[in-house]
């Protein structure tokens, strides 16, 4: 193991790591509740600070997967697609099936430059929640308690709201309303059978309402839905953790577009439109378990060095007063202070070691997905 692969499975790294994605995200945070004054004077420059406030943010979630993992993305899909990529408004339809199915996706915007004006249809519950609500909250997220009844009026004009966004968004959203496990396959598949819809192997039924509601509102505004089918290589499950300890996966990621005039205006048949996408999705997810590869031509668009450069910025700025205290303890020559100080150091590495992996992997990840993850239509 390298140096730097060592560096990588070290609970203190983690820990530095975690303090600057924090301290600095509520300094963002801060920053984006006084720009609320910039509203009633220029709305739209509002919007536009915000975004790259956002993206300070969201970057450095990014950079662990590119620049600390290596993860790879690569694109199947066709070159006058491709080259729509960041140049016009459009909705993401994303199978909901990994853990960091949303970091890939954060990934692809951020090559693409909407990473900061991203958005998604998230859970009402998440607005209170500092980091990542809060950001969510100055970018305009439309926000819903998952209940149609009351959440229509809201979702709409949340969804007006944005019709002259001034940035090119990318509007996210799980059609499936959460991650796939095969106890709510099972489910969904009754639900499915009882409905008289085709069975799917690899998604949950969509829930169409979220979805119908999106092309209504944004119809005019957004150019088309580009359906994005994800999985990796090796039959591999990956893992927020894992990325913290800087394995590396290799994403592929089938994108199709669909101009929005081909979608029906009439919502029942829109919706029909949705089930009979996820099933073309099934076919695709079966080729790729078959055949290890999806259909189309293979893109690989480069990383940019912005991510890193950012969290470099911010580790900097809050790193710097640790470690020129650290140095001071050293430099006191002060045995006690010396030994207090390796011992608190060690004993946070021994208490991470000491923890049940599998049990701390999943604390970790459910956590975070409860943050990030648990968004949908």
């Amino acid at each position: 193991m390298g140096f730097i692969a060592f560096l990588k499975t070290q609970f203190i790294v983690h820990l530095l790591i975690g303090f600057v994605f924090v301290v600095s995200g509520l300094i963002i945070n801060f920053i984006q509740l006084c720009t609320l004054l910039l509203w009633p004077l220029n709305k739209q420059l509002y919007r536009r600070v915000n975004c790259r406030l956002a993206y300070s943010l969201w970057s450095q979630l990014v950079m662990l997967l590119e620049w600390w993992s290596g993860t790879e993305c690569t694109l199947f899909s066709d070159e006058a697609t491709v080259k729509t990529f960041g140049k016009e408004h459009v909705i993401i339809i994303l199978n909901h099936n990994f853990e960091i199915d949303f970091l890939c996706g954060w990934t692809m915007t951020e090559r693409f430059g909407v990473l900061g004006s991203s958005k998604v249809l998230a859970k009402r519950e998440l607005l209170y929640v500092p980091l990542i609500g809060w950001t969510w909250y100055f970018l305009e997220i439309v926000f819903c308690k998952r209940k149609w009844e009351e959440d229509r009026d809201t979702v709409i004009e949340g969804l007006k709201r944005l019709s002259d966004y001034p940035e090119y968004m990318w509007f996210l959203l799980y059609c499936e309303g959460t991650r796939f496990t095969e106890t709510k396959h099972r489910i969904s598949m009754e639900v499915a059978e009882s409905k008289g819809l085709p069975k799917l192997k690899y998604h949950l039924l969509p829930r169409t309402k979220g979805f119908t509601t999106a092309v209504q509102c944004l119809r005019g505004t957004v150019s088309a839905v580009y359906d994005v089918t994800l999985n990796f290589r090796g039959n591999k499950n990956p893992s927020l953790l894992g990325i913290l300890y800087g394995k590396k996966y290799e994403a592929d990621m089938c994108v199709r577009r669909f101009p929005l005039e081909d979608i029906p205006q009439d919502e029942k048949e829109a919706a029909n439109w949705l089930h009979k996408l996820y099933q073309e999705k099934d076919a695709l997810q079966e080729m790729y378990n078959q055949e290890g590869i999806f259909p189309g031509k293979q893109f690989k668009p480069p990383r940019r060095p912005w991510t890193l450069l950012n969290f470099l910025f911010w580790a900097t700025v809050l790193l710097s007063p640790l470690f020129t205290f650290g140095f001071g303890v050293f430099a006191s020559g002060s045995p006690l202070l010396i030994l207090a100080f390796l011992g608190l150091v060690g004993a946070g590495n021994k208490s991470r070691e000491d923890a049940n992996p599998s049990i701390t992997g999943s604390f970790a990840s459910n956590k975070f997905c409860v943050l990030i993850n648990k968004n949908g239509a």
